[in-house]
């Protein structure tokens, strides 16, 4: 059972492993943490080092506070490692976590990390796809008056549908509230973070930068990439 506890900046971070090693998993939006549980016991066999898996700001169990913004998150995550005396750093994000990943690696920001893996990022964007994201982040959170209904949206948003089970601990893990009142567990205004050109933030990368794709994956074709 991976150890939980709030970061100096109010991330949810699940810990795991031992030694100077440290990989870090970071989810995409609308997601959190939890997605990554099923590949957990995986590591345990096959990482000789320790496993941050953190909700990003406005997620799951972390601060939902701003300002939000990909420059926000980055520097969430540069802290986080900065406070983990690590010899050596791997950082594996999916889709806007990759974005993160790629950027927190930055000159900028300084992630001393030996490999960057993007997984699934969304290279193109519309204006009108960032346009409808900023319009979300406006809105306030929906409530539902079904877990159900509240899980649903969940995998919805985290653009999860057909890929997690809504009986599992992923799903569980994204929303929050009581019967009547259930939503999701994300703040809206973290959609605001959608907009700064993503080939951009992927070339600041300064670590060795490896980006991947299912074949089916609706959001990046190899071309993009």
């Amino acid at each position: 059972m991976p150890d939980q506890s709030l970061s100096d900046r109010g991330l949810w971070v699940r810990r795991s492993g031992s030694g100077d090693r440290v990989l870090v998993l970071l989810h995409g939006m609308g997601a959190n943490g939890a997605v990554w549980s099923r590949l957990l016991p995986i590591l345990d066999s096959r990482w000789s080092g320790r496993v941050l898996v953190p909700d990003l700001r406005g997620h799951g169990r972390s601060v939902h506070q701003g300002p939000y913004g990909i420059d926000t998150h980055a520097a969430d995550i540069a802290a986080l490692i900065a406070g983990e005396a690590a010899r050596s750093v791997v950082l594996v994000g999916h889709s806007f976590g990759g974005a993160i990943a790629a950027l927190a690696a930055s000159d900028r920001f300084g992630v001393p990390a030996q490999h960057v893996i993007a997984i699934g990022v969304k290279i193109r964007w519309s204006e009108d796809e960032i346009a409808r994201a900023q319009e979300m982040a406006q809105r306030p959170a929906r409530s539902f008056s079904t877990r159900e209904e509240a899980i649903e949206r969940y995998l919805k948003v985290s653009g999860l549908s057909g890929l997690a089970d809504p009986a599992s601990e992923a799903a569980a893990e994204g929303i929050v509230g009581g019967p009547g009142a259930w939503r999701v567990a994300m703040d809206p205004g973290a959609f605001a973070a959608v907009g700064p050109s993503v080939p951009a933030v992927l070339r600041s990368c300064a670590a060795p930068l490896h980006l991947a794709a299912g074949e089916n994956d609706p959001m990046v074709t190899l071309d993009d990439m």
